[in-house]
C-alpha cells in the first residue's frame, strides 16, 4: 500500500493505534535516517496491523474510527507517525509524544542530506528545502521551488539535477509499504498483545499493567485519564506515585490479588468503583502515615507497596461494616507498614509478597494479627539494633526512620527549642538535614566518605538553625544549645558524655548515638503497639551488614543538585525520577545499593532505557547500576544533553 494511501486511512479512521500502544519516542536522528532511507529507496520494513471490527476496537487519541473493519497498527507506529508528521505538517490524532522530533526537516539539494532547521546555517540558502512545504504543495509546490531556484543565476546550470532530486523526494509518498494483517475471530486482545510482544522482542515488551490498562480502557476509554487526575492530586500534595502503582492498588481492592490477570475479569463498572474505593483508602493511608508517623512528603515516604495491602484491609473493614478504627487498630496497622518498609519486604519480589499478605487478610479469620505474624516469621526479630543505624548516606532505608523519629517524638530544634512538628510554618522552618560533625572538619582528619556521611551523624533542623550553626564543631556549639534550650540535645539523641562531643572521639560518638536511636525506635514501635510487645520479639535471623550497602547521596549540595535535575525534567514536561532508589536483590529483598536518581522504566515509560544519575559515586556503584541495565550519567550536564537530544529531540549546538 502506498504511503499516501496509508496516511489517508489514518485521516479517515480506517487505520489507528490500539489503546495498549505507548506513545511516540523517536528522536530526530531516527527521523532523518528514515527519510534518508526512503529517499535512497532503501528498505524500511513493512507494517503489521490488527484487522478488527471498529465497534469493539479501542484506540488511542480522540479521532473517530470508521465503521466496519479497521486496522490497528501493531508494528510501524514510529515510522508512520514520523511520515505523517513530516508529510502532513502536523501529528496524527493518536499522537502522544514530542512533535519537535519531526518538525522542521530540511533537505539539501546539493549534498542530498537531511537536517533539521538551523537558522544560522540555513537562513537565506535556497538549497535547503523545507520538506513539509514541498510535500504539502505537491506538484504545484514543486513548481514554486523550481521558480525560486531559477531566480538565482549561480544555480541555473544545476536546476535540472535539482528538479530530479525534488521529484524523487516528493515521490516518497508513492512508495509502497508491505502490510501484513492479523485477522480472525480467535484474535483476542490477549493473543494480539502476545503477537505484539513477539514482534517487539528486541525492545521493551508491554508490562502486565499495560495489558490490564488496555483491557480497562477497552470498556472505559476515560480510565487512564481519570487515574492520571488522581495521580496529579497526590503529586500536588507532595507524593509522586506511578500509574502502575495506582492500578495495583485498584486491583488489590477489587480482587484481593496482586496479579493483574485477575483484573481482566472485571468490567468497566467494577473498575470505576474500584478506583473510587482505592483512592479513598489511599487518601486515608497517606493521612495516617503523614500525621501519625510524620512521613509528610515523598522524599521520606518509603514502603509505598505496602499501601495496596493497607487499602485492601481498609476496604474489607468497610464492606463488612466494622465501623471506625480505634487508635489501637490504627496504630497496629501503621506498625506493620513501618516494619515492612524498614526491612524491605516489597523491595524484592513485590507481587509475591503482596499476594502473601493479602492472603492472610481474607476470610473471617483474616486480621492484623495474622499479618504481623507473617511479617515476624519472614523477618525474624523486629526490634531495632544499633547496627541498623550504622548505614551511611541519605539513601539508607533508615533515613526515613530517622525523619519519622524526629516527627513522632519530642525532637526539638536547636535554634528555637520548638518541637519539630509538621505544623511549623515558613520557608526557613522547613526541615533540613544537618551534619552534626561538619563534613569539612571530618575530611580534614582523614575520615572517609562513609564515616563522614554516617546516618548517626545526621539530624533534622530548621533551615534557619542549620545556616546559623554552619560548620562549627559540636564541642563549640553544643554547650550553647544546652544553655539556651535545656534538653534540646537529648531530644535529638545526642550522647550526654561531653568527651564524645570532641572530633577526636567522632567514631565513638557514632556508636553511642546508634544505640540511642535504636532505643528510641523500639520505644516508638512499642508505642504503636500500645504495650502489646509480643510482636517485637522473634528469632533473630542473620542479616547483611547495613553499612555494606553502596551508593547514595552524600551531601546537602548533592541532594540540591539532584532536586534541580528533577525540577528541570518537570519544567520540560517529563516525569520525575525516583530519588534514592532502593536497589535490592529481587529474590531476598536484601538492599544492595542506593542509586541517587533513577527512571527505572525509562524516561519514556518502558520505551527508553532505564536511566540513573549517579553523582560523586565510585566505580563499584556505577558498575552495579550498569549491570542492572541502567544507562548511567555522572553529571547533570551529560544527563541533560541526553534528554535534550534523545528524548526532546533538540539540536545541541556548541
Amino acid at each position: 500500500m502506498k504511503i499516501s494511501t496509508i496516511l489517508d486511512h489514518i485521516d479517515s479512521g480506517h487505520m489507528a493505534l490500539p489503546e495498549f500502544q505507548r506513545g511516540y519516542v523517536w528522536n530526530r536522528d531516527q527521523v532523518r535516517g528514515l527519510f534518508d532511507s526512503l529517499y535512497r529507496r532503501h528498505p524500511v520494513g513493512g507494517l503489521l496491523v490488527w484487522a478488527t471490527e471498529s465497534q469493539g476496537a479501542t484506540h488511542r487519541g480522540d479521532g473517530t474510527l470508521a465503521s466496519g473493519v479497521v486496522k490497528l497498527l501493531l508494528d510501524g507506529q514510529q515510522r508512520m507517525t514520523s511520515l505523517y508528521g513530516v508529510l502532513r505538517g502536523r501529528p496524527p490524532k493518536f499522537f502522544d509524544g514530542n512533535s519537535r522530533a519531526f518538525t522542521g526537516l530540511r533537505f539539501h539539494l546539493e549534498d542530498e542530506v537531511f537536517e533539521f532547521f538551523q537558522p544560522v546555517k540555513m537562513k537565506g540558502d535556497a538549497l535547503w528545502i523545507d520538506v513539509t512545504e514541498l510535500m504539502l504543495g505537491g506538484n504545484e509546490g514543486l513548481g514554486t521551488f523550481v521558480t525560486r531556484l531559477s531566480a538565482q543565476p549561480e544555480l541555473i546550470s544545476k536546476v535540472g539535477d535539482f528538479v530530479a532530486r525534488l521529484s524523487r523526494l516528493l515521490s516518497i509518498s508513492e512508495i509502497d509499504l508491505h502490510i501484513e494483517e492479523v485477522t480472525g475471530s480467535d484474535k483476542s486482545l490477549d493473543v494480539v498483545v502476545d503477537i505484539f510482544n513477539r514482534v517487539n522482542s528486541g525492545g521493551t515488551k508491554l508490562s502486565k499493567g499495560d495489558l490490564a490498562l488496555a483491557k480497562i480502557c477497552a470498556d472505559w476509554p476515560e480510565g487512564r485519564d481519570e487515574m492520571k487526575v488522581k495521580l496529579k492530586e497526590w503529586s500536588d500534595a507532595g507524593y509522586n506515585f506511578t500509574l502502575d502503582w495506582l492500578l495495583r492498588s485498584v486491583n488489590t481492592v477489587i480482587t484481593g490479588e496482586a496479579k493483574f490477570q485477575y483484573l481482566h475479569e472485571k468490567n468497566a463498572e467494577d473498575v470505576q468503583d474500584g478506583l473510587r474505593r482505592a483512592s479513598k483508602h489511599i487518601d486515608t493511608c497517606i493521612n495516617l502515615i503523614s500525621n501519625r508517623l510524620g512521613l509528610d512528603h515523598d522524599r521520606v515516604f518509603f514502603g509505598r507497596f505496602g499501601i495496596p495491602v493497607m487499602a485492601r484491609y481498609l476496604d474489607q473493614r468497610e464492606l463488612n461494616r466494622q465501623g471506625l478504627m480505634d487508635e489501637k487498630e490504627r496504630d497496629k496497622l501503621l506498625f506493620w507498614f513501618v516494619q515492612a518498609a524498614m526491612w524491605g519486604r516489597f523491595s524484592g519480589s513485590t507481587e509475591s509478597y503482596i499476594d502473601q499478605d493479602l492472603a492472610v487478610l481474607e476470610g473471617e479469620e483474616g486480621n492484623l494479627d495474622k499479618l504481623l505474624e507473617q511479617l515476624r516469621l519472614w523477618e525474624g526479630d523486629l526490634r531495632a539494633q544499633p547496627e541498623h543505624f550504622s548505614s551511611w548516606s541519605l539513601g539508607a532505608r533508615f533515613y526515613p526512620v530517622l525523619y519519622m523519629l524526629t516527627r513522632m517524638g519530642n525532637a526539638r530544634d536547636w535554634g528555637t527549642g520548638l518541637p519539630l512538628k509538621s505544623s511549623l510554618l515558613g520557608k526557613m522552618s522547613r526541615l533540613e538535614v544537618h551534619h552534626i560533625f561538619p563534613k569539612a572538619q571530618l575530611y580534614k582528619r582523614d575520615h572517609d566518605k562513609s564515616e563522614v556521611n554516617a546516618l548517626a551523624n545526621f539530624c533534622f533542623l530548621t533551615k534557619d538553625t542549620n545556616l546559623t550553626i554552619s560548620d562549627r564543631l559540636p564541642e563549640n556549639y553544643f554547650a550553647e544549645i544546652e544553655a539556651s534550650h535545656p534538653g534540646a540535645l537529648a531530644s535529638q539523641w545526642i550522647p550526654e558524655d561531653q568527651e564524645l562531643w570532641k572530633v577526636e572521639r567522632y567514631l565513638d560518638f557514632l556508636e553511642a548515638r546508634e544505640r540511642l536511636l535504636a532505643k528510641e525506635l523500639n520505644i516508638r514501635m512499642e508505642e504503636l503497639l500500645h504495650g502489646d510487645v509480643q510482636w517485637l520479639g522473634g528469632e533473630a535471623q542473620a542479616k547483611p551488614t547495613v553499612s555494606d550497602v553502596i551508593g547514595g547521596i552524600t551531601s546537602e549540595e548533592e541532594e540540591a543538585e539532584l532536586e534541580r535535575i528533577d525540577e528541570w525534567m518537570v519544567s520540560h514536561g517529563l516525569p520525575r525520577g525516583v530519588l534514592l532508589y532502593d536497589f535490592a536483590d529481587p529474590e531476598s529483598g536484601e538492599q544492595l545499593a542506593v542509586f541517587d536518581l533513577v527512571w527505572p522504566n525509562g524516561i519514556q515509560e518502558e520505551l527508553s532505557q532505564p536511566v540513573a544519575v549517579l553523582l560523586n559515586e565510585d566505580a563499584q556503584t556505577i558498575a552495579l547500576a550498569s549491570r542492572a541495565g541502567f544507562r548511567c550519567f555522572t553529571s547533570s550536564d551529560t544527563f541533560q544533553n541526553y534528554v535534550r537530544t534523545e528524548i526532546l529531540s533538540e539540536e545541541i549546538t556548541e
